[in-house]
């Protein structure tokens, strides 16, 4: 008989916790647990090697591809999905609200949109006030097939200016 460990991890600002060999198996990764036992279908599994950024979360405030992580590794830690971050987040709304002239949409098709989120978001964390290099390099772990980079780096860069607004 397999042993049983029990994962007890804070998923969205809600305690989860989880049995190794009953609610997942030891070889499945955070993003299988969390889309697929959690229901937090928001992150998505595209390359499901580490190479798109579509699986982008927030492990104790640092961007990880939970593609490439074990729900075991996760014990203890905090995570953040898309659906954790609250409508009035200045990421969420600058994300929304791109539309600028001579840059486009930040999300034409929208399947990148999360994990382009949930990394920024965590950019933001690290250094609240980025140059647009900074944003290009902290976002360039990610993909856009629709090739929206421009707008995305403008939605960042948005964002960044209204956490500032609002002493966030």
């Amino acid at each position: 008989m397999a042993e049983v460990t029990t994962v007890r991890i804070t998923v969205n600002h809600f305690p989860v916790i989880l049995e190794c060999g009953k609610d997942f198996g030891p070889s499945d990764t955070l993003a299988k647990v969390l889309r697929d036992k959690l229901g937090f279908t928001g992150l998505k599994v595209a390359c499901d090697e580490g190479a798109c950024g579509a699986c982008t979360v927030l492990l104790d405030g640092k961007a990880v591809l939970s593609c490439m992580m074990l729900a075991m590794e996760a014990d203890g830690r905090h995570v953040l999905t898309i659906e954790g971050l609250p409508a009035d987040d200045p990421v969420v709304e600058a994300f929304a609200e791109q539309c600028e002239p001579g840059y486009g949409t930040a999300m034409q098709c929208g399947f990148c949109t999360p994990g382009f989120v949930m990394a920024a978001k965590g950019l933001l964390l690290e250094n609240p006030d980025p140059t647009l290099d900074e944003v290009k390099e902290g976002l360039s772990g990610n993909l856009c097939r629709c090739g929206c980079y421009p707008a995305i780096a403008q939605a960042t860069l948005r964002a960044a200016q209204k956490s500032k607004e609002r002493g966030r």
